[in-house]
């Protein structure tokens, strides 16, 4: 794992630790936003901005999921990345679904920052939105890019699709802002600990948020209102990866979400959208973590396991009608 610092490719960059221990994740760096009318300085066209992932990491995995769900494939291009992060960083190949980049036939993804900044300190994280036509990046952080594509883009994609809907939007953003504190940050805070203490704190904080997470599922279908938002696309992305790899590889193992009936059924109702199971890869996503993180798995094994049916039936058509039944009884 490396970082940019004043343009230099530095190898022996650590994980950020509070003195006590917890896990701190930098903020990102390129904060530009995409608008529709082009106010911004960067207008929503289509053929103009190039996305570049990872199908292992669940922040990139949002963007792929709202660029499906908004009909975007067609309008913003994408680059996948090789599943290995060297000392090196993110690199691009041709292997396991993994593209070369046909933007600045880069090797190294730090040399896409450094083309849009040869001076930049920053850490070198997907997702990455590229604007083709001014040749910088516009944005890499995975929760500013999924809002433009879901409101910007509504010229270009489908535009009857709304996943930030104005009537929900002071719901979701709390759901979102306890989602990402304790489950989506909380497993890396929980894998990424220095300290036991840091760790049992963030093990503490996520099983309690999956709890409720399980009670609030048990009584609604989706976790904001009675449609899928941007909070089940965002909390979906660290559910997906928890059994393969947040249980074992980050000792997140109080509990499987094959353990909670609600979380398991939601789940699976969630992968099954053509638009969602498209952008999850097994491969990558367990391969990245346990080959990846020598730090935590010094051997690099990649364990076998577990079985996994996300194609079973999910069950969570109960809960709407459940939801319906108590309704009309008020």
């Amino acid at each position: 794992m490396g970082q940019l610092v004043n343009g230099r490719w530095e190898k022996a960059w650590k994980l950020p630790h509070g003195k006590g221990g917890d896990f701190k994740r930098g903020d990102s760096s390129f904060r530009n936003w995409v608008s529709a009318d082009g106010s911004t300085g960067f207008k929503a066209e289509s053929g103009r901005y190039h996305l570049y992932v990872s199908y292992a990491c669940p922040w990139a995995s949002r963007t792929l999921m709202m660029r499906s769900l908004k009909k975007l494939q067609d309008a913003i291009s994408v680059t996948v990345v090789d599943w290995h992060m060297t000392e090196e960083g993110w690199h691009f190949s041709s292997r396991d679904g993994a593209t070369p980049d046909p933007i600045l036939g880069a090797r190294f993804l730090r040399e896409v920052y450094l083309a849009s900044d040869p001076k930049a300190t920053s850490k070198v994280s997907v997702p990455v939105l590229w604007d083709k036509e001014k040749k910088v990046i516009v944005n890499n952080e995975s929760a500013e890019i999924i809002r433009m594509m879901n409101s910007e883009f509504n010229a270009i994609g489908d535009a009857t699709a709304d996943f930030y809907p104005a009537a929900l939007r002071g719901e979701i953003d709390q759901v979102n802002d306890r989602v990402y504190d304790t489950v989506n940050n909380g497993v890396y805070k929980a894998g990424f600990a220095g300290s036991q203490g840091a760790y049992e704190k963030a093990f503490d904080a996520l099983f309690e948020s999956l709890d409720w997470l399980e009670d609030r599922l048990g009584r609604q279908r989706y976790l904001v209102g009675d449609r899928l938002t941007e909070a089940d696309i965002r909390l979906f992305a660290t559910l997906i990866r928890f059994d393969a790899v947040y249980v074992g590889h980050f000792k997140c193992n109080r509990q499987r979400i094959a353990d909670y009936p609600n979380l398991q059924g939601y789940t699976r109702e969630i992968y099954q959208i053509p638009a969602v199971r498209e952008t999850v890869d097994f491969l990558h996503i367990k391969n990245h973590y346990y080959q990846s993180h020598e730090s935590i798995n010094p051997n690099r094994v990649v364990p076998k396991g577990p079985a996994l049916d996300f194609d079973a039936p999910h069950g969570r058509e109960r809960i709407a009608a459940s939801s319906a039944v108590r309704s009309a009884a008020q």
